[in-house]
Formats: structure tokens, C-alpha cells, sequence
């Protein structure tokens, strides 16, 4: 292990971002292994997990799946994941998920889709991540698209 990923390591374990993933992965009864420089549990059963993989600190969680399907589906998912621990070790651990909503927010507004203008997925790669590189448009578009959607 890199020294540097040592140091993400123990930044997010500290900051207690790993710990929640860790929580989490074992709430969702998934199969732990170590996966490079992460932990991943797979076939996760979490309601609120609707993505390809989501990361919590140096945890990914891939429900209903294995590392492979997943990898077989997006080649450079892990790498992807890989990018959003180190992320959680810049933002200092747990403030990453309310930054993380609001970046979601602001790339429905600008894209209507939840990557697209997300700070954190575009830094992240999205086509590594599996998403597509939608349009943007002029914010004031977007919040009347989102008022409209939302009314």
C-alpha cells in the first residue's frame, strides 16, 4: 500500500467516514473483501442504494452484484469509487454527504440529471463512473424546470 493511500486511510478512518461504511455494509448483510486499497462489501441489500456502487470512506458498497458484475457492466468503476474515498478524506470525512446532496442538487438544476454538473462525480470521471456527459443549461431553465417538476 501506497503511502499515500495509507494516509486516506487513516484520515477516513478517523474522521469516521470508513467506520459508517463499515455500518453500513453490515446493515446491508453484504460479503466483506478488500478490493486494492478499499473495502467492499458486495451484494449489499440497502434500500436507499440505488446506484451501481456507492462509497463511504474507504467502503464501497455494490448491492446485488459482485465487484466483477459490476466491473463487467462499468471497466473502471472501482477506479471511480476509488477517487470518491479520496474525496471524503478532503472534505473531511461525514461533511462530504450534505456537500455531496447539495452537489446533486445543483447538477439537477444546471443538467436535470443528478452527475452531470455534480462537482464530485465530474471530479471522480464520469464516464469512469458509468455516467453520461449531459447538457447544461442556463440555471434560470433549470429552476423552473425543477419547480415544475417538483409542483
Amino acid at each position: 500500500m501506497d503511502k499515500m493511500r495509507a494516509l486516506r486511510n487513516v484520515a477516513n478512518a478517523v474522521n469516521l467516514s470508513t467506520p459508517l461504511g463499515i455500518a453500513l455494509g453490515l446493515a446491508g448483510r453484504g460479503r466483506l473483501r478488500r478490493h486494492g486499497h478499499l473495502l467492499v462489501f458486495e451484494n449489499v441489500k440497502l434500500p436507499l442504494l440505488n446506484a451501481s456502487a456507492m462509497t463511504v470512506g474507504d467502503v464501497v458498497l455494490v448491492p446485488g452484484r459482485t465487484v466483477e458484475e459490476a466491473s463487467a457492466r462499468i471497466p473502471h468503476l472501482m477506479a471511480h469509487e476509488d477517487a470518491h474515498a479520496w474525496q471524503y478524506a478532503y472534505c473531511l470525512g461525514l461533511p462530504f454527504l450534505p456537500l455531496y446532496g447539495l452537489a446533486v442538487l445543483w447538477s439537477m438544476v444546471r443538467s436535470g440529471d443528478r452527475a452531470t454538473a455534480n462537482h464530485f462525480e465530474v471530479q471522480a470521471d464520469l464516464l469512469m463512473g458509468g455516467y453520461r456527459v449531459g447538457e447544461k443549461r442556463p440555471v434560470r431553465e433549470g429552476m423552473k424546470a425543477l419547480f415544475k417538476r417538483a409542483g
